[in-house]
């Protein structure tokens, strides 16, 4: 009851626009107690190398200009890095890249891989760009370049700098430190680790375009974790860990290699790793952990359809920043002697994906109603439940106690899934659509002539429009397919199922897919209301049609006796008899990409 107290006056002080800046009064559970062995990759205070966030004892990280300037004087310093930018911010920054190499021959040294490690893709989870400057401290300065070897380090300290550099104590509140902390969003509030599919804010594009260029044999993005309190401090995943990976021979490779790797290193160094827990429920986390697919709006789905190996890492909100930073230090070092180790595997493993061709796409899934297994042990922490007046329900209060609970693995089950087409045949009007495949990589032709082809048409029922998100408003529907005979006019884009970005391209170009073009909203047109008529002249023309057909006039009454609400609009009514003439409208509720049929 104090702490509410002192909580309670604290925030009586802040209540004017003066004090908005104030920072938030302290509110976190209590920290557990921690030591290991990686505190000793800590500088003393006097080093000439010390990074900024040492030197602030880890209270405080470095803003952009900072780290810029850090970077630039110890690449002046050493032969082993290089700073270039790779693409602009949306507010015009330089996105920073550090090429870490030892071979002397540019990019890629002699033929050697690249481990390619991103941090501040949400800027409040930072704790990778500090651990990542350490690092490179001590591969250039420091003794350590021999990780180098066989190698290269390429380091993004901060993907979304503009969301970084609004930095404030109000933000990503459940977040232990650094005192102040950037957005979650970029200058135009879109999260960008949803962006991997749709490509539409400028930073995204640019590291779409560096895997190209790059080709990782591993490829690392930096967070912090949501959910709930536990003892684990550094927890790390993959797209489709437990048998859900779109690609098989890379997914296999990080759990059955990096996974055991980091997680041996980890724990030698003092840190509690697991695999990410991601919660059923965060009030009640013994309801257990949830396994599943996902799709290529995230860096890691995205890694996952293109055939490289992508690890998440999502360090405990609620351990010590320092804590944190180092547990990321560890993990990116142990990283780049496994790639080093292991750099034959894995570009057999990204060969053997690459070389598949799957012909099904899984586009919705529902949890299995069993556990596909249990943490028998589980290294949770108690928490006791208060009545909050804001909420007027029952909230938690995590109380720094340790226990272990028997936590039960959720999976998932398929719901949906659609075979590939031989192609999908996309209009020369959707330059927008085309672009967007061209930044992905994925192979396409123009037709050079007019084709007359046995194409699947989709149609749009039950449209609903989802809460607007990321920059877009999402689409729902209901989808009917329909063979036929069709006029294809030259100019007409033509892309492959038959490609090693062909699982990519479904993805994008099936309207049933989660994170389709359609879904995120690229189409309004096709929700749009058909151009209409005056009724005096469609009335008569739709009342011959009633008469004609003996079959649509039994169809017609039976909605009519089902649907009172129907029944009584007469644009309903019109509406629904339209749509049955012989000659409709080509885009109201039409997908207009269409699908090549054997």
């Amino acid at each position: 009851m104090l702490k509410l107290a002192v909580l309670a006056a604290t925030l009586a002080t802040t209540t004017s626009a003066a004090a908005a800046a104030l920072p938030p009064p302290a509110v976190l559970p209590p920290a557990l107690a921690w030591s290991g062995a990686s505190e000793k990759l800590i500088v003393h205070s006097g080093d000439p190398w010390i990074t900024p966030a040492e030197a602030a004892r880890f209270q405080t990280t470095p803003g952009y200009d900072e780290v810029r300037d850090w970077l630039d004087k110890l690449a002046k310093a050493s032969p082993l890095i290089r700073v270039e930018s790779f693409g602009k911010t949306g507010e015009g920054r330089d996105l920073l890249m550090v090429y870490a190499n030892k071979g002397g021959m540019g990019e890629g040294g002699a033929g050697k891989p690249v481990v390619l490690v991103q941090a501040g893709i949400h800027s409040g989870e930072i704790d990778g760009k500090d651990a990542g400057l350490m690092l490179l401290r001590d591969i250039a300065m420091r003794g350590k370049s021999g990780l180098l070897d066989k190698v290269d380090l390429v380091f993004i300290p901060i993907l979304n700098i503009d969301g970084h550099e609004r930095s404030s104590p109000w933000n990503f509140l459940h977040v232990r430190g650094p005192e102040a902390k950037g957005t979650e969003g970029n200058a135009r509030n879109i999260n960008l680790n949803r962006d991997y599919a749709k490509l539409d804010t400028p930073e995204v594009r640019a590291m779409v375009a560096l895997l190209q260029r790059l080709d990782p044999a591993l490829y690392i993005d930096c967070h912090v974790s949501g959910g709930f309190d536990m003892q684990y401090d550094v927890t790390y995943t993959y797209a489709g860990w437990g048998k859900y990976a779109r690609h098989r021979a890379t997914a296999l490779w990080l759990e059955q290699r990096f996974g055991p790797a980091v997680k041996a290193t980890l724990t030698r160094a003092g840190h509690e790793p697991i695999i990410y827990p991601s919660p059923i429920d965060t009030r009640d986390p013994q309801k257990g952990i949830r396994y599943s697919p996902e799709g290529p709006r995230y860096s890691t789905g995205y890694g996952d359809f293109i055939g490289v190996p992508t690890v998440l890492v999502e360090n405990h909100m609620l351990k010590p920043y320092r804590q944190r930073v180092l547990g990321t230090y560890v993990l990116l070092e142990a990283a780049l002697k496994l790639a080093a180790q292991d750099a034959g595997r894995i570009a057999d493993a990204k060969a053997i994906d690459r070389a598949e061709r799957p012909r099904q796409l899984l586009t919705r899934w529902a949890p299995a109603k069993q556990p596909i297994g249990w943490v028998d042990k589980f290294k949770g922490v108690a928490f006791e439940t208060y009545r909050s007046a804001a909420t007027g329900r029952m909230e938690q209060r995590w109380t720094g106690r340790r226990i272990t609970f028997r936590m039960p693995i959720i999976g998932q089950n398929q719901a949906e899934a659609v075979s590939l087409p031989e192609a999908w045949l996309i209009p020369a009007a959707q330059t927008d659509v085309i672009e967007k495949l061209r930044l992905h990589g994925i192979g396409f032709e123009t037709l050079a002539t007019d084709r007359v082809l046995r194409v699947d048409t989709v149609d749009l029922h039950d449209v609903r429009l989802a809460p607007a998100h990321d920059g877009r408003i999402p689409v729902t529907a209901r989808f009917t397919h329909e063979q036929s005979e069709a006029a294809i006019p030259a100019g007409t884009v033509r892309v492959a199922s038959d490609q090693p970005l062909g699982l990519l391209a479904a993805a994008l170009l099936e309207p049933e897919s989660q994170d389709s073009f359609l879904a995120w909203g690229f189409f309004p047109e096709v929700i749009s209301a058909p151009a209409a008529t005056e009724d005096f002249v469609i009335a008569p023309i739709l009342d011959a049609l009633l008469e004609s057909d003996a079959q649509l006039r039994a169809d017609f009454g039976r909605r009519l006796a089902a649907d009172s609400i129907f029944a009584g609009s007469s644009k309903a009514r019109l509406q629904w008899l339209s749509d049955r003439l012989p000659h409709r409208d080509g885009f109201s509720r039409v997908y207009p990409i269409q699908r090549v049929v054997d």
